[in-house]
């Protein structure tokens, strides 16, 4: 479905309606910051009086009043939209609201399937219909042993002299040449009531994947290899399936300082938490970071008009990212000069990692678009100059820069590392405990606001403070359009640091491990 932008007083409107609907007890919007805060140093001393911990208390409140979760689609994340714009607006920003369609699931309890013999593992398919069904099992061209060669399911002709005339009628087909997707659609047109979809026999585990999109009305679900065997001959079991699944719409919330805008520096960090959490770190932390220096970046006169935008959806794979992208004119996409992205900047066991962008450490998706070496050189100077170490981590496309790269928009950012587990060199460089995760609540329910380190989130919004001055002024360095120098780059004081090679991070932002992870595998 083509997606329509809506930037309107009405949007805006709705997200303060839905604020007050949500009962939260927000504090009152800090106070503007009315210094002209032009050069690094005031820049940064405005960011760290306020901290950023008001609006992370804040996003904890909204959390806690709306079941836990901040995730597109729901009230705890129009709540949090609605609080960012009030924030901008006292600032003295006018933000925009771009509402866009997207495709909204929730799994509220596990998945079942129960035969005679008892519970199989079992987990969901992403945009499963739901329901229970009982019923009697009729296996589709399922051939043990056919590995990735299985075509069960894949086309309607497969059905051929199945009997699904019953009102309980339960396939089962086997992951293989198709899409999850074509298999559902194909069963429930056959007339099927659940679909059971099993394992190849060259893969390990229960099957976990996704359907795409939105519209199947049945229950979908996967099991393990072992257990599709013993579900091809016809038996009765239970399949039951508890989700929301159906195309729901959620926002971008974008703010615009003055300045030229034919060399826009862009700024960016998503807004929403997964289903299973207050996100208070993923992103929060990053959210609330871009906030404080925002505020205290309004009233400086930049050459360069400075965007700052906070993404709705990307837990769902980027997808307020790529639909504010998707919408610019080619035009448009040539006003950027850059993207600078900050995802998950408070870590508890935390590594300060700047995106790579000259790909140095020769790890995973390679270097950014021209111009993204010089903003990890801008970071990596900067926490050198403060006496802070850090390291590259790869642009591996889990955060919201993956559509701004893609059109060849210069790129970087800060990240303090999700579920990968911390080194010896991380220790070293950091102090992480080994053989723990950096933030070892990562998208479950104890991503709270008593689970952060305030003194690297602390850093990184100096550092946030230090690009958006230096940028907002020039970006000569990045692609050589030029500006005002010096005032964004006053020296920084500190013993110096160090920067590590040889050993990349893989991570890169909230999203987990290709965005197919957050709903599984298409095929």
């Amino acid at each position: 479905m083509r997606r329509h932008p809506s930037f309107v007083a009405a949007s805006v409107a709705t997200l303060a309606a839905s604020a007050l609907l949500a009962s939260v007890a927000t504090p009152a919007s800090a106070s503007p910051d009315k210094r002209n805060n032009n050069t690094s140093e005031k820049l940064r001393e405005a960011a760290a009086a306020a901290g950023g911990l008001e609006p992370l208390q804040a996003l904890q409140r909204i959390a806690d009043a709306n079941g836990g979760t901040r995730a597109s689609g729901t009230p705890g994340y129009d709540a949090s939209a609605a609080y960012v714009v009030d924030r901008l607006r006292a600032a003295g920003y006018s933000p925009n609201v771009q509402t866009f369609d997207f495709p909204f699931f929730q799994e509220l309890s596990p998945a079942t399937v129960t035969t005679a013999g008892g519970a199989l593992e079992t987990l969901v398919l992403t945009y499963s219909g739901a329901g229970s069904v009982t019923g009697t099992t009729t296996a589709i061209d399922v051939v043990p042993g056919s590995g990735t060669a299985s075509t069960s399911g894949c086309e309607p002709e497969d059905y051929a002299g199945a009997d699904l005339s019953g009102a309980n009628d339960v396939v089962v087909v086997q992951r293989g040449t198709c899409t999850f997707q074509i298999k559902a659609e194909n069963a429930e047109a056959a007339g099927a009531e659940a679909l059971i979809v099993g394992q190849r026999s060259d893969q390990p585990g229960v099957l976990a994947g996704t359907l795409g999109e939105p519209g199947a009305t049945i229950p979908v679900v996967g099991v393990d290899y072992e257990d599709l065997l013993t579900l091809l001959s016809p038996q009765t079991v239970t399949v039951t399936a508890d989700t929301i699944s159906e195309v729901r719409q959620t926002s971008n919330v974008i703010a615009q300082t003055s300045g030229r805008t034919d060399n826009v520096v862009m700024v960016g960090a998503h807004l929403d938490s997964v289903p299973e959490g207050p996100g208070i770190n993923d992103n929060g932390s990053g959210s609330a970071g871009i906030l404080e220096v925002a505020e205290a970046y309004a009233k400086t006169k930049p050459t360069n008009a400075v965007r700052f935008a906070w993404w709705g959806a990307e837990e769902l794979g980027l997808l307020g990212a790529e639909y504010y992208v998707g919408q610019l004119t080619q035009a448009q996409q040539d006003d950027l000069a850059l993207y600078l992205n900050f995802d998950m900047i408070a870590s508890p066991n935390f590594a300060r990692m700047v995106y790579d962008g000259d790909d140095s450490d020769a790890q995973g998706s390679g270097a950014g678009p021209e111009g993204s070496a010089q903003i990890e050189e801008l970071f990596t100077g900067f926490f050198s100059t403060s006496g802070l170490n850090s390291k590259a981590t790869d642009f591996s496309g889990r955060s919201d820069y993956g559509p701004f790269i893609a059109v060849g928009i210069p790129s970087g950012g800060l990240f303090t590392g999700a579920e990968e587990i911390a080194t010896p060199l991380d220790n070293q460089l950091f102090g992480s405990t080994v053989g723990v995760a950096f933030d070892p609540n990562y998208h479950q329910a104890g991503d709270t606001i008593d689970n952060l380190d305030l003194t690297v989130f602390e850093q990184n919004i100096d550092a946030i403070a230090h690009s958006v001055i230096t940028y907002g002024y020039s970006t000569a360095t990045v692609n050589g359009v030029p500006g005002q120098s010096g005032k964004g780059l006053t020296s920084v004081s500190g013993p110096g640091g160090g920067i590590a090679a040889g050993e990349g991070s893989a991570g890169g932002g909230g999203l987990r491990e290709g965005h197919a992870d957050h709903v599984g595998d298409l095929s």
